[in-house]
């Protein structure tokens, strides 16, 4: 701890603390509504649990709440780049941070890749009712492992890999958005859920509502995968898929080193982001789902299922169709940007901990920014995002995250315990129970996600062992005794 604390204070002192609790909840708002609400949500609804997809939110909500408590305390007494595998790295050790760090490849890389699959079926949308174009061919922006109802093959995702390949090689030039512009898309987003959830709300049948939550059952999709629908298995099945929704709100810890007052701005920055994105996600899946039955969005609806639901039952609001696709484009952008940027800095940590080849640290002469790692990634993802299926990317995300954010909760504890007189400029409240309850509550996530779910982020993981054993244990500069690590060059992309 205190070599981690040296090299946050002799890399870190031209911070200025200049954010407000109200700029800390416009963060976290910013930062959580993207391509989880858009897409996942119908995903849910059409394979877990209909319209009880509203309290798998409140789950996934309560989830991420007491697990984003655990990131304020960390993110505050550990300010280094690396997020939570850095706060693993102090409080648990090497070989727990590597499975973390290993892990956030889920959050970051497949995270992008998963957008990356959404801004395809809305940039085919586009095309089609706004463009008046023809669609790009079935079998071009979809995986291999993926078929139409007509029976069509796909063979690759070319838009989404030619997103992702783009905003790698803008990240690898420095081009950083602007607030200015930035703030626009923070605020058509926002605009467009509240204008979903009031013009939506007088065309809402209720049929479609009923049963509120369906019987437990097994629903095998048109790929012949099952899934467990309904019931309460169901309802935890979804707050395991929408959780994808909330990804991102632990982009409000990492600026505890940026707030005037983090003791009493941290806990209202991610709760009061939290409870507003929580409020407009259930309003806005009580509106999505009461437009449509089920059916729709396992069939016509299952892509682009926002602008598909507008077009076919809100007739005369077209143009909330056409509005909707156009500014989800420009926000899902945004957020793959973020995600690549994540990924290449927690490998960038890593790598200069000599966990992985010191490629992924190797920074730009010019541009400043890690490039080799932003075009391994362009590859890894890109791949990610061209052949694999979006439902399989999404969970794969969802399950990695969920795993990180148990063991942030179970390093607060530890940190209580081995270095209790540490200064902390948040405390999380209630201590172990604060904690436990999120390990918990996202460990039941987990388990709605299902055994297939478990097996890759078991698979995942034993991959992650093998690199371990194999080459990081060898390099690893604390293993060499070379604990104190050299200073960041300066990366203009970075936030921190």
């Amino acid at each position: 701890m205190s070599e981690l604390m040296a090299e946050s204070g002799d890399s870190e002192k031209g911070l200025k603390r200049t954010l407000s609790s109200a700029s800390l909840v416009a963060l976290g708002i910013g930062a959580i509504i993207g391509a989880g609400l858009f897409v996942r949500t119908a995903a849910a609804a059409a394979q877990n649990a209909g319209p009880s997809v509203t309290l798998g939110f409140i789950v996934a909500a309560i989830g991420c709440a007491l697990a984003g408590l655990c990131y304020a305390e960390l993110s505050s007494s550990i300010p280094i780049s690396g997020s939570a595998y850095t706060y693993t790295y102090a409080t648990m050790g090497e070989f727990m941070a590597w499975i973390i760090g290993w892990d956030l490849v889920l959050e970051y890389a497949v995270g992008a890749a998963t957008v990356g699959i959404a801004w395809s079926e809305y940039l085919n949308n586009l095309l089609v009712n706004v463009l008046h174009w023809k669609a790009i061919p079935y079998q071009w922006c979809h995986s291999p492992f993926e078929h139409s109802v007509d029976g069509i093959n796909g063979i690759m995702n070319i838009p989404a890999f030619g997103i992702i390949a783009l905003l790698s090689l803008l990240l690898i030039k420095g081009t950083k958005e602007s607030a200015f512009v930035n703030g626009i898309i923070v605020i058509t987003k926002v605009a467009i859920v509240v204008l979903i959830i009031i013009f939506g709300w007088g065309f809402i049948n209720s049929a479609n509502h009923t049963p509120y939550i369906p019987q437990s059952t097994t629903y095998t999709d048109h790929q012949g995968v099952a899934h467990t629908y309904g019931g309460i298995m169901g309802i935890l099945g979804a707050a395991g898929v929408v959780f994808f929704a909330f990804i991102g709100f632990d982009a409000v810890s990492t600026a505890a080193q940026e707030t005037k007052n983090p003791k009493k701005s941290m806990p209202i920055g991610i709760l009061g982001s939290l409870a507003i994105c929580t409020v407009l996600y259930i309003l806005f899946a009580h509106v999505l789902t009461g437009l449509a039955p089920v059916e729709f969005f396992r069939t016509t609806g299952k892509e682009a299922s926002v602008a598909q639901a507008i077009e076919t039952f809100m007739p005369g609001y077209s143009w909330l169709g056409k509005l909707v696709t156009v500014a989800i484009l420009a926000g899902f952008s945004s957020v793959i940007l973020v995600m690549l940027l994540g990924q290449s800095r927690v490998f960038y940590s890593m790598s200069r901990d000599g966990l992985v080849p010191k490629v992924f640290s190797d920074v730009h002469p010019k541009f400043k920014t890690p490039y080799k790692a932003n075009l391994i990634f362009l590859v890894v993802v890109g791949a990610f995002a061209a052949f694999v299926p979006g439902d399989i990317v999404g969970d794969m995300t969802s399950i990695g995250t969920l795993f990180a954010f148990m063991l942030v909760c179970v390093a607060v504890i530890i940190l209580r315990k081995t270095d209790p007189d540490m200064p902390r400029a948040f405390k999380t409240p209630l201590v172990p129970f604060v904690p436990i309850l999120g390990i918990l509550v996202c460990g039941a996530m987990i388990f709605g996600l299902g055994w297939t779910n478990w097996l890759r982020l078991g698979g995942w993981l034993l991959i992650g062992f093998v690199i371990y054993f194999g080459y990081s244990k060898r390099n690893s500069l604390l293993q060499k005794g070379l604990i104190v690590k050299p200073k960041d060059p300066v990366d203009p992309l970075n936030p921190l």
